[in-house]
């Protein structure tokens, strides 16, 4: 089993890349607005399912990897570091997107199409993929037991994290989106804040050890 810090720490970077601006968060935002939570949820569902499918690539991808190939830990968590920072960037960057601007004009979608949606949107996702490849090999050890059960077991832990923060975005988005449409300073303050703990998380994989 994985130490109850290490997985703290992991749990606070589940939850960076949650809070973070992307596809998954817009297409939730944008549905649960425009055509209600029932397909809010349904589209959940698809994303959550897309999480899954990288969990069990990764998981047995990187069990095989890391058993043959240790120089493997120290070119992920190079890529990882890069990331990151990129993602901090990308935060605070001049006319960065505001996530909150929702088109209301989309169109209205089956629950098979938010569905498939949700998940496509998920898998075709690089950012949940370079995720799950750069940081779960800082918290996977040979000492803690099957580098394959410690993988499955970061997995549910992210979806846990994923799916409990992206159902209240469900639940609350028309109100968040008015709230930050009336409230432009709030943005900025959350786009800082955002780089500044992607950019803490950056500094700490790049000066991490393999174990």
């Amino acid at each position: 089993m994985i130490p109850l810090q290490d997985l703290s720490f992991f749990i606070l970077a589940a939850l960076i890349l949650v809070i973070s601006p992307g596809p998954n968060m817009i297409y939730l935002i944008s549905k649960s607005i425009t055509q209600g939570k029932k397909s809010g949820f349904i589209s959940l569902m698809g994303v959550i399912c897309g999480f899954m499918f990288h969990i069990i690539m990764v998981s047995f991808g990187l069990t095989a990897v890391l058993l043959a190939v240790p120089l493997a830990y120290t070119v992920l968590k190079t890529i990882g570091t890069v990331y990151l920072l990129y993602l901090a960037y990308q935060a605070i960057k001049p006319k960065s997107k505001n996530i909150f601007e929702i088109d209301q004009n989309g169109t209205h979608d089956g629950p098979k199409k938010l569905f498939t949606i949700g998940f496509l949107t998920n898998v075709l996702n690089p950012k949940v993929a370079v995720f799950y490849l750069s940081f779960f090999p800082q918290f996977i050890k040979p000492e803690y037991g099957s580098i394959l059960t410690q993988s499955l077991e970061l997995g549910v832990i992210q979806v846990l994290v994923s799916f409990t923060v992206n159902f209240l975005i469900v639940l609350t988005a028309a109100r968040v989106a008015l709230f930050f449409n009336n409230n432009p300073a709030w943005i900025k303050v959350q786009k800082w804040f955002m780089a500044s703990v992607l950019t803490y998380l950056a500094v700490k994989m790049a000066f991490s050890k393999a174990k």
